[in-house]
């Protein structure tokens, strides 16, 4: 064996690096730190999730991991990351999105594990300074949210005492300066590997952070493990798709079908892979309601050339309105995960999309978000106050996390939030083109005192000089200097009884607000002319 002249041993190639998934993860020892790469399902390395489990049910060890990752990676049940929330399996947590890992996540809220909550395009590119051993990501995202050290620095439970985000400053502006650390272990996913380990993805949604991932794993002196589907011969590999070298990969894995879905919803979708281009008019129109009346006013923000994004829940219904519209060749939907153009798809398959024009690697889509690129965005909005402050991530016991919002929402130029006024129960009936509240929900989401996790501070967006809007079934709301103010109201609603008595502060309404336009409320398209575009 060489000897290299700091006296470490280099790694002696080895012609056939597949092995078991067995065989894999017992190279896993006990407080390791493992990243994993995905996307809901999306390029999750399913299979070696399940053997790394298998292992500790039956052995005890590996324990007390470390685990980081970007994107939430579950299922919101059992598959994903929620394989390994095992109590003393797990140790410490740094991720970007909770919501998809209810076993992690219990074992947070219950204060048995060390857990933060960075925003996910942070840690997406932490991957490649920790390749480059770059002490600190620098960022400005983050900044007045609860990931601000004078919020939190990120920290979601009792028991996280550790400080990994600071405060800096550079030329009298104020950054954020997140702590990189070394990775011993990689859990990646591709399509085809050859036997030296180079691995193309040619029939996965999405790149992700694989490249970022595994460099970061081989210069901290990891182990690199990757899932695929297949194995192709030595040397057949065109050069071009190889995605992930095989002098970073120590391990392949070939999958077992059942656990190499290309989402976690569809096995195999070509449309989702770019193989084929599916029919625009394939697409079903939006069913009439609550749902379609706010997509439908926020794609009156929509401006010829808007470079788009499209967050989970309600925002995914925007997509389905511009393409019921035919504004699709008029602006470029893209997602955090690397989609530019096309339509983006929803539910467990979210991050995917069809007729995409580009897929880029994530970090690189959040270099492009962090630095302004978006022109506008709409986001969900589970609960708002009188500052315009917005919470999604943190709800009492239930712990969703911000994922890419932070990210998104502090850099878009336009900030749109969407979601139905109360939830719990909200039902509403359309009739004669006026809306008709007929049960209100449970829960408020207009708070008077500030929400429980800031995601979104209004007042760093006001000091950013964003334009801000809080569009809901029944009214629309803007962000100014003296907090938010009515704007817009859906014909057929009661200003006081369906929103003023719904509403714990009272917003500021300077003269009485304009009806929402009264197309949103027919059943027939409203027309490309009655937009922007």
């Amino acid at each position: 064996m060489k000897i290299s002249p700091d006296n470490e041993p280099h790694r002696v190639p080895r012609k056939n690096k597949v092995v078991t998934a067995a065989e894999a993860v017992s190279v896993i020892q006990s407080g390791d730190t493992i990243a994993t790469g995905g996307f809901v399902g999306i390029g999750f390395a399913e299979q070696l999730t399940i053997a790394l489990e298998e292992r500790f049910i039956a052995t005890a060890f590996p324990r007390d991991l470390s685990l980081i990752y970007a994107a939430g990676q579950g299922d919101g049940q059992h598959r994903g990351l929620n394989h390994l929330g095992h109590e003393g399996m797990v140790a410490r947590v740094i991720g970007g999105h909770w919501g998809l890992v209810p076993t992690l996540q219990k074992l947070a809220v219950e204060n048995k594990i060390i857990a933060y909550n960075l925003p996910q395009g942070v840690i997406s590119t932490m991957f490649r300074d920790i390749a480059a051993k770059k002490p600190r990501t620098i960022s400005s995202v983050g900044l007045g949210t609860f990931v601000d050290p004078r919020n939190g620095g990120g920290k979601i439970n009792a028991a996280t005492t550790e400080d990994i985000v600071e405060l800096i400053e550079f030329d009298n502006t104020e950054y954020l300066a997140y702590k990189t650390l070394p990775i011993d272990i990689a859990l990646l996913r591709g399509t085809t590997a050859d036997p030296a380990g180079n691995i193309t993805m040619e029939k996965e949604a999405l790149t992700l952070e694989v490249l970022a991932i595994a460099m970061a794993v081989r210069n901290s002196g990891g182990k690199v493990i990757v899932q695929v589907e297949r194995i192709a011969e030595n040397g057949s590999l065109h050069p071009r798709n190889v995605k992930i070298p095989g002098i970073f990969v120590d391990y392949v894995v070939v999958s077992e079908p059942e656990n190499h879905w290309q989402t976690f919803a569809e096995q195999y979708s070509p449309a989702y892979s770019a193989e084929i281009r599916v029919p625009s008019q394939s697409f079903l129109p939006m069913e009439m309601g609550p749902r379609k009346v706010i997509a439908r006013r926020a794609a009156f923000e929509l401006q010829e050339g808007d470079i788009v994004n499209l967050g989970i829940g309600v925002p995914e219904g925007v997509s389905d309105v511009v393409n019921e519209e035919g504004m699709l060749d008029h602006i470029v939907l893209t997602a955090e995960p690397g989609v530019i153009g096309g339509v983006p798809v929803g539910g467990l398959s979210f991050g995917a999309a069809v007729n995409t024009q580009a897929i880029i690697d994530q970090p690189y889509q959040f270099d492009f978000y962090d630095g302004g690129g978006l022109d506008i965005t709409f986001l969900g909005m589970a609960q708002a106050d009188l500052h315009g402050n917005v919470n999604v991530s943190k709800f009492g016991s239930k712990l969703a996390g911000a994922g890419g919002f932070i990210n998104i929402s502090q850099n878009a130029k336009t900030v749109v939030f969407l979601g139905t006024f109360t939830a719990g129960g909200l039902k509403a009936d359309i009739e004669n083109h006026q809306l008709k509240i007929t049960q209100e929900g449970k829960a408020r989401k207009f708070v008077q005192d500030e929400v429980e996790h800031v995601t979104f501070s209004g007042d760093y967006a006001l000091k950013r000089g964003q334009k801000v809007l809080y569009i809901t079934e029944r009214c629309v709301f803007t962000l100014t200097e003296q907090g938010m103010e009515l704007t817009e109201i859906a014909p057929g609603i009661d200003l006081q009884k369906d929103i003023l008595d719904q509403m714990d502060f009272e917003p500021i309404i300077k003269s009485t607000p304009r009806l929402m336009d009264s197309r949103i409320f027919r059943d027939e398209p409203m027309g490309a002319q009655a937009l922007k575009v």
